[in-house]
């Protein structure tokens, strides 16, 4: 993986200064008196219209020959899905990395691609495949083949058996990891390409698949893998991102963008401004020795407000621009059922309130147009059972920050080093991990309208939001290609990066969410409509 890392070690000891000069005075910690407080900004909206996704046509496309087919193949099309999730992918341990990445190749090639190759990279290798249809629209589509690491405890099953489960709630179920994210949806659009090819021996629309394996480690490489086909890619409609989108009660939320990642570790250690330098020693020689602990500590406490949530580092805030018309129009659709469904979302967090007291509406609006500073973990010394009195010798924080348009790494980088340095943490490093910035596509874009009128014709009108609070690597496409980008479908899964991660095959009686027979129809139908935008 790429690091960037940044450090300004020792200038306090080669100006002469101790580490008791560098110490943070408690007073540095809010702004001074005076001082206008630094908070978030918040604009007004210029319009009260909403955007009505029902109101989009729905697809009026019958393929009941491929559908046919979707149905007399389930089983093998349900096998599909259980070979992809059974083999390995971990890419953070480079565990059956590659034996993936070959077994998406042969399933391209036995799909009929006319091309199909290992992408080398710098990390994990891309797999790319191309078909042509000769159809006058080409549709990218962008997989990821790497999963999380397993859990050492809570999981019913074996992780990698691909085993199906009763499930009370939702029916059959394909409990694996990668069920769900991404390999489940992966393979069950190829398995709708698959069905449409044996029916008609044609596709509507030119594909191009190109797969990483890197993304749970913020695609650090995926660029490097555009790059090789990036003529190419330029010259299609729209990329396309596999998804089960549905919710336990069957509703869709249909994102038109993410926002960026700036992920990165801070690290103290011992050395010229104090504390153990090799090794970690005796608690008691705290009485004469600095604490790497401690200073780490401080220097995570100037980054903040005294309660964590506003970020105090010069200039945070200040890229951040007012939310578009377009913005505007999707967030005010989509706030009714936002406040209606406030409770559960408190449920599923567990959760009794929000941060600051925010009502409904207001978390929304952060969620959308604001960035997060989060700490993801902190590591030093001992923490295992019982006692052991040590000083340690370092300490570490991962932390991220979700970035919003016209924030970046790189300028996120340069403003908390600036900031440890202008508060005397001149000591600690910053390493950065990973790093992109947000993307959006319009709602405007045929794509996506080819989108909602498969899921309208499905029955499910998606909500459509202008942006996921979370990250993805879609800036490739959206700023560096200029492509529209949709990710979604049909089907419910869940768990994912956790234990027990699943995604529904037969659903129980009564439910909303679809099974995989009608996941892999909907891909059909967003294959002929985009044809026919």
């Amino acid at each position: 993986m790429t690091k960037t890392t940044v450090s300004r070690r020792g200038l306090g000891a080669l100006l002469g200064l101790g580490a008791a000069a560098a110490a943070l005075p408690a007073s540095a910690q809010e702004p001074a008196a005076g001082a206008a407080p630094v908070k978030a900004p918040k604009y007004p909206f210029a319009t009260t219209e909403a955007f009505d996704a029902s109101k989009v046509p729905a697809y009026k496309g019958r393929h009941d020959k491929v559908y046919a087919h979707i149905d007399a193949h389930q089983d093998e099309h349900l096998e599909n899905l259980r070979r992809w999730v059974r083999q390995r992918s971990i890419s953070a341990q480079n565990d059956g990395v590659l034996e993936m990445a070959k077994l998406v190749e042969g399933d391209l090639k036995a799909l009929g691609f006319q091309e199909t190759a290992i992408v080398p990279s710098k990390g994990h290798p891309g797999v790319w495949g191309w078909f042509d249809a000769r159809a006058k629209k080409t549709l990218v589509v962008y997989m990821m083949y790497d999963v999380q690491p397993i859990e050492p405890t809570g999981w019913k099953v074996d992780a990698f058996a691909g085993e199906l489960v009763d499930d009370p709630k939702f029916g059959q179920v394909l409990m694996a990891r990668g069920a769900t994210n991404q390999k489940g949806p992966e393979r069950a659009f190829l398995n709708a390409v698959a069905s449409i090819l044996a029916v008609n021996r044609k596709l509507p629309v030119n594909l191009m698949v190109l797969a990483e394996g890197e993304e749970e480690l913020g695609s650090p490489n995926y660029p490097e893998i555009i790059g090789k086909y990036e003529d190419r890619l330029k010259t299609a409609d729209g990329v396309f991102f596999p998804m089960n989108s549905q919710s336990p009660g069957g509703k869709v939320t249909l994102p038109m963008g993410v926002k960026g990642i700036w992920y990165a570790e801070l690290e103290s250690v011992g050395g010229p401004q104090g504390g153990p330098k090799e090794a970690e020693v005796h608690g008691s020689q705290k009485s004469i020795l600095d604490s790497p602990v401690w200073r780490l500590a401080h220097a995570l406490a100037s980054l903040t407000s005294v309660d964590g949530n506003t970020c105090l580092v010069p200039g945070f805030y200040d890229p951040i621009r007012p939310p578009s018309l377009e913005e505007q129009r999707l967030t005010n659709g989509l706030m009714p059922a936002w406040l209606a469904e406030e409770a559960q979302r408190k449920d599923a967090l567990k959760v009794d309130r929000w941060m600051n007291g925010m009502t409904a509406g207001e978390t929304l609006y952060e969620h959308l147009f604001n960035p997060s500073f989060n700490i993801d973990g902190l590591v030093s010394g001992y923490t295992g059972v019982g006692t052991k009195t040590i000083l340690p010798h370092k300490a570490l924080a991962k932390i991220d920050v979700r970035m919003v348009p016209n924030q970046t790494p790189e300028q996120i980088m340069q403003q908390f080093r600036d900031h440890l340095d202008a508060k005397g943490f001149t000591d600690i490093t910053i390493t950065q991990l990973s790093g992109y910035p947000a993307a959006q596509t319009s709602v405007d874009a045929p794509l996506v309208r080819a989108a909602i009128g498969a899921f309208n014709k499905h029955g499910v009108t998606p909500r459509i939001m202008p942006r996921l609070a979370g990250s993805a690597p879609y800036h490739v496409f959206t700023d560096r290609l200029k492509l529209p980008l949709v990710t979604g479908g049909m089907g419910h899964g869940s768990a994912q990066h956790a234990p027990n991660e699943y995604m529904v095959i037969k659903p129980k009686a009564g439910s909303a969410v679809a099974g995989l027979a009608e996941v892999e129809k909907f891909y059909v139908d967003l294959l002929f409509a985009l044809a026919e935008a």
